[in-house]
């Protein structure tokens, strides 16, 4: 294959493109799948719709992901980190209130170890790493703009047709185009979904004093209201509220907006102001009710997605990752197919239950916590009081804060 390169148009060259894996999608979790791929030996094309440098624009996403200590891990043995590092934020501790209630819940990475919990990373920040390490792999082709055409699952392979005329052959096909896959929607693949009556406000705060790599939040009625370290002074604001709520919030001119979050925020940080632009995502869960099809697999938000409460959806997708590269490269070393139906289900063996088991929780906890029932309040305000007391139940706690607890892939483990 050619070295890893943006391709617009038709290229020089009638035959077919032959790989091992069609990645639909360049988003955070592609572009992942695509360099560990690499890293095993697999080559790939990743096809997106949208132009990359618009998607790595300051404007195009002002969201900040919780890069788990799991996460991390593979990020550097992919090759990622190293393009990352500088700009990412050591979460040291995590604090978790039920409103002002007196009673709060306090994680130290200490506790657990010498590594933080995890990272702040921005989201444009990522996207720009990512394609700085796929750029540098040989076996990693990115065709973007482009649209496809026609897709062919048959027993022995892929095949997906441009719509400029080149054609694309793989062993098997990945679903990495988000929330609202086409591609599980073409393979009749159902998903259980549904819209949370909330909506998350995101901007970045800069502030007069320091966070010391704290990350805050409380529940509020109308939802959590998060306040997560960056770089360079600055903290990520992530507020769920009702909807209706939300979309009079953002509308707010500056001073008003600021006023609304510094009564929220409290003293902690100083004198907050916001730096940037103000978004408003709609929030909902969803879950496939199967992870594969014939030659497709579906990866990250495709196959399920999440309420931001916990900070666990990117890493969620990057277990997807992880577990997808190892299940394939030992089939490679073996000489099997890799788009075979028991290396599918393999993958879905090792995903699925992962997944439902975070999304039940986040769902729950957001049910339990976005609500102002007196009786409620106190017996959730005392189950924090309870989990901080009590030393196993809060080291729990702190191994999933981080991702390192259950049966980890290869590329997330300690090394």
């Amino acid at each position: 294959m050619a070295g890893a390169k943006t391709a617009t148009g038709r290229e020089a060259g009638a035959g077919p493109i032959d790989t091992d894996l069609a990645i639909v999608g360049g988003g955070l979790i592609g572009m992942a799948l695509a360099r560990a791929a690499a890293t095993a030996g697999l080559e790939t094309v990743v096809l997106e719709r949208q132009d990359p440098s618009a998607m790595a624009d300051d404007a195009f996403d002002g969201r900040v992901t919780s890069i788990a200590q799991g996460t991390a891990i593979m990020l550097r043995e992919i090759g990622v980190w190293a393009h990352l590092a500088d700009e990412a934020e050591p979460i040291l501790e995590i604090r978790v209130a039920d409103g002002q209630a007196p009673l709060f819940l306090h994680f130290d990475h200490r506790e657990v170890g010498d590594r933080p919990f995890g990272y702040m990373v921005e989201n444009r920040r990522l996207r720009r790493a990512l394609a700085r390490a796929v750029a540098e792999s040989t076996e990693t082709r990115l065709l973007a703009p482009v649209d496809i055409a026609d897709i062919e699952r048959g027993a022995h392979g892929v095949r997906l047709t441009l719509a400029d005329g080149r054609e694309i052959r793989a062993a098997l096909l990945v679903a990495a185009d988000g929330r609202g896959s086409r591609l599980r929607e073409a393979a009749g693949i159902r998903s259980l979904a549904w819209r949370y009556s909330q909506d998350a406000i995101v901007a970045t705060l800069a502030h007069e004093l320091p966070h010391y790599g704290v990350a805050k939040e409380h529940f509020l009625p109308g939802g959590p209201f998060a306040l997560l370290p960056m770089t360079e002074q600055r903290s990520s604001l992530v507020w769920t509220e009702r909807a209706e709520i939300a979309e009079r919030m953002v509308a707010l001119d500056d001073a008003a907006f600021t006023a609304e979050i510094q009564a929220r925020a409290g003293d902690h940080l100083g004198t907050v102001r916001v730096v940037g632009p103000r978004w408003r995502h709609p929030l909902g869960l969803s879950n496939a009710e199967r992870y594969i099809d014939r030659r497709l697999v579906l990866v990250g938000d495709a196959a399920h997605a999440m309420h931001p409460l916990a900070g666990q959806g990117l890493n969620l997708g990057y277990r997807d990752v992880a577990w997808l590269v190892e299940i394939l490269a030992k089939r490679a070393r073996l000489g099997l197919d890799l788009g075979a139906a028991e290396g599918l289900e393999a993958y879905q063996r090792r995903r699925r239950m992962d997944a439902l088991a975070m999304l039940v929780m986040t769902d729950g906890l957001n049910r339990l916590f976005s609500n102002d029932i007196a009786p409620v309040r106190l017996a959730r305000t005392l189950g924090l009081g309870a989990v901080q007391r009590i030393g196993p139940a809060k080291r729990f706690f702190e191994r999933r804060a981080s991702a390192m607890a259950g049966d980890l892939p290869a590329l997330m483990r300690v090394g």
